[in-house]
């Protein structure tokens, strides 16, 4: 009876729906007068009905049924869905019967030796509670051999067992095989006649393990970047005129040792294509004469990809700077086989003139909303302007307020104006660092900083600082508000206190200083400040020089300070792009009993190379010199060598020294850096560099510019919470006797 009853229902079921569908042609559907989920345990039943499109009172429909379960599968999350219909009160019942998926309860990992779970564990998307599904565990099987890949483990496998701990709980094991790394050996270009190997791999990330890959990461396949790097190849190509470029599948051969590879890409070069002719239309706000002028791509010259996406953005940018924010310019390219060259037509559509409408600012829990507007370089009202935008948004990155930071515009077609949301989020702008370390100058230090970049909100910059080492001691109290009184016009106001001990003699400076600057013209800015400092020379050794001994006891400086600057860097703290330019001046022998001028010219300019590396390029010339035939102090004169001026050498150690080869300092300086900065770990901010140096010191008469000391070396340096550090290491090339060989340094501050 029990196996009976059943089947008779189901059978009934059945001549049921027979029936209905017999009766179709004579009268309408019965109506659904019930709808009804079954199996459900963890699933909310609200989340199935959601997705029904078979209704109440509705009329019967197989096609809305079958929707359904297609609706309710791809949830995904049941192995099982079906429906049934049964009569009730005088229409049907529809009951969806379901069989929910398992739930991983477990996640665990086998095989693994090099990485430790939680590492793996961060590299999934996998946890408990989730629901058992095929395709997501392959996904993250998948990831896990990606991750092996770009650590070098080409070799690595991945297998994901499932096993049933009760009816609706699953664990789930990935079974690794981690195998040996695998470097590559080498890159084989195969089918090239007019590009070099070396040219091509130039362009590529993927390289062949080297001296400094344990470094870089550099030498181990990994198939994005891979793949990535057909395209960069592929560019190549187009910038050199070769149009019909194909490029194969690259081929992996491992060595019987498993401890190499080598790579093979075969390609198909074509003909190389030359220009043709270059127009320009649809223009119509912009004369194509003005539009012309920007245009590089010249006609009887090799077609060059690169410089056509330059055009456009060329001219993007002028439409943008002159409102034209929905502008677009594509370039319609038509190769004439027979005769190998190419016709160029840039089509713009200019679209409408745009003006900028809401500002809104959101993110900014402690900091004032002015303190980002006064940043904006548009306002409300204003004709949109691309490069204003981009302008805003390295102004505000520049505060170090905030992290991330983005600028989005909404165009409003209707009203022909551009909204812009402002997102922010505050990062901390304070902190208390107390302790103590080595120091490679003033040997061992114990230090306090109290330092508030943001102080209440405004803006306000807020320092105490005191430092204690082995030769020196320093402390300050320092203020600004970069704007004074709600105006582009900063204020600053700082007292201090130095001691500090020379090779013959000690130094101890009390002082003060009030600074005004004005910024102007975008990226122009000037400043005057006063400063007023008490200083005292004593400790003399019995030894030291004439010029030492003369300058015993203590002085009051009284001088006034002027600064000119041009500052076109995209970051103040890690810049990529861009330079800045100053002067600086300073007079001395308004009152007090010192008399001197100092004048230093500072050039810096920062160029992007490969979109992630940098070369930096530094001069700096100095002067100074005693007035009214008044000495020049010692602490005013211009020590060279050390981290901040040339490396690898010690403080002062190249310039004038003494009759005991103690550094005095010179009345000039000279010194150039060249640093090629490269990224390590991107996401920490932690980077590498390598460096060439040359600087001096001169007294008045020496010859000026000659005798250079030349060093090299190599450093790494990090973004970090508390502020960038810098480790640099550096090796005196040109070096004589008594002078150092090397010096390794590092510093807490700012980056030159």
């Amino acid at each position: 009876m029990n196996l009976l009853g059943p089947t008779l229902k189901a059978i009934l079921v059945c001549l049921y729906i027979v029936s209905i569908t017999n009766f179709v042609q004579a009268q309408d559907l019965p109506n659904v007068t019930a709808v009804e989920i079954k199996g459900l345990k963890r699933i909310d039943v609200g989340a199935i009905r959601a997705k029904l499109s078979q209704k109440l009172r509705e009329p019967l429909s197989s096609d809305k049924t079958t929707e359904d379960i297609k609706a309710i599968y791809k949830m995904g999350y049941f192995d099982d869905v079906r429906v049934e219909i049964e009569p009730f009160e005088g229409g049907v019942k529809v009951i969806y019967i379901v069989q929910e998926k398992p739930t991983i309860v477990k996640v665990e990992f086998q095989g693994n030796k090099n990485f430790q779970d939680s590492q793996l564990r961060e590299k999934i998307g996998l946890l408990p509670g989730a629901i058992s599904d095929v395709t997501l565990i392959n996904d993250n099987a998948g990831k896990l051999r990606t991750f092996y890949e770009d650590e070098g483990y080409y070799l690595a496998t991945v297998v994901p067992v499932l096993k049933r701990l009760a009816e609706d709980e699953l664990m789930v094991t990935f079974y690794i095989e981690e195998g040996k790394k695998v470097r590559i050996k080498e890159i084989r270009i195969e089918g090239n006649k007019n590009l070099t190997s070396s040219k091509i791999k130039g362009v590529m990330k993927t390289s062949e393990r080297g001296l400094l890959s344990f470094i870089t990461g550099k030498g181990y396949f990994k198939k994005h970047e891979v793949m990535e790097d057909l395209d960069r190849i592929k560019d190549l190509y187009l910038d050199n005129g070769y149009l019909k470029i194909a490029i194969g599948e690259p081929s992996v051969k491992v060595a019987d040792d498993k401890d190499s590879m080598i790579i093979t890409i075969p390609l198909s070069e074509g003909e190389q294509f030359y220009v043709e002719s270059v127009d320009i239309v649809g223009n119509k706000a912009i004369s194509k004469e003005d539009l012309a002028k920007l245009v590089k791509l010249q006609p009887k010259k090799v077609f060059n990809k690169g410089i056509v996406k330059s055009d456009i953005n060329a001219m993007n940018e002028r439409y943008y700077n002159n409102g034209f924010a929905l502008v677009s310019v594509n370039p319609e390219v038509t190769p004439e086989e027979s005769s190998n060259t190419v016709r160029v037509i840039y089509k713009i559509e200019e679209g409408d003139k745009f003006r900028i409408g809401r500002i809104d600012i959101s993110g900014n829990t402690k900091t004032e909303d002015k303190v980002i507007r006064r940043e904006m370089r548009l306002d409300e009202g204003d004709v949109f302007n691309g490069s204003a935008l981009k302008r805003s948004y390295e102004r505000l990155n520049n505060l170090q307020y905030f992290d991330p930071v983005e600028i989005v515009p909404k165009p409003n077609t209707a009203e022909k104006t551009v909204d812009i949301d402002i997102k922010v989020k505050e990062k901390p702008t304070g902190f208390l660092s107390v302790g103590g370390g080595y120091s490679s100058i003033d040997k061992i230090i114990g230090m306090v900083d109290i330092t508030q970049g943001n102080f209440l909100g405004k803006g306000y910059y807020l320092k105490a600082r005191g430092e204690l080492g082995g030769v020196s001691s320093f402390y300050e109290f320092s203020f600004r508000n970069p704007y004074f009184m709600d105006k582009p016009i900063s204020f600053g106001a700082s007292i201090y206190r130095i001691k500090r001990e020379y090779g013959d003699f000690s130094r101890r400076s009390t002082g003060f200083e009030i600074s005004f600057g004005r910024s102007f013209w975008e990226y122009w800015g000037a400043a005057i400040a006063y400063n007023l400092e008490r200083t005292t020379i004593y400790d003399i050794s019995d030894t030291a020089s004439a010029t030492v001994k003369e300058q015993e006891g203590t002085n009051l400086t009284s001088s006034v300070s002027l600064t000119l600057a041009r500052d076109t860097r995209d970051n103040n703290l890690d810049p990529i792009r861009g330079s800045r330019n100053a002067v600086y001046t300073t007079f001395a022998g308004l009152g007090g009993t010192n008399a001197f001028y100092k004048v230093l010219f500072d050039s810096g300019w920062y160029f992007p190379v490969f979109d992630v590396t940098t070369v930096h390029l530094r001069g700096r010339i100095g002067m100074t010199t005693g007035l009214f035939g008044k000495k020049l102090p010692l602490y005013e004169r211009y020590y060279v060598g050390g981290i901040h001026t040339v490396r690898g050498v010690a403080y002062g150690e190249a310039g004038p020294k003494d009759t005991n080869g103690e550094a005095i300092g010179g009345e000039r300086e000279i010194i150039f850096n060249a640093e090629y900065i490269f990224p390590i770990v991107s996401e920490y901010k932690f980077k590498g560099l390598v460096f060439f140096d040359a600087g001096r010191a001169y007294d008045r008469g020496d010859g000026w510019g000659r005798n250079l000391k030349l060093t090299s070396g190599v450093g790494m340096r990090w973004i970090s919470p508390m502020g960038p550090i810098r480790v640099e290491w550096g090796y005196n090339i040109n070096k004589k006797e008594g002078e150092s060989t090397s010096k390794l340094e590092f510093t807490f501050g700012t980056f030159f």
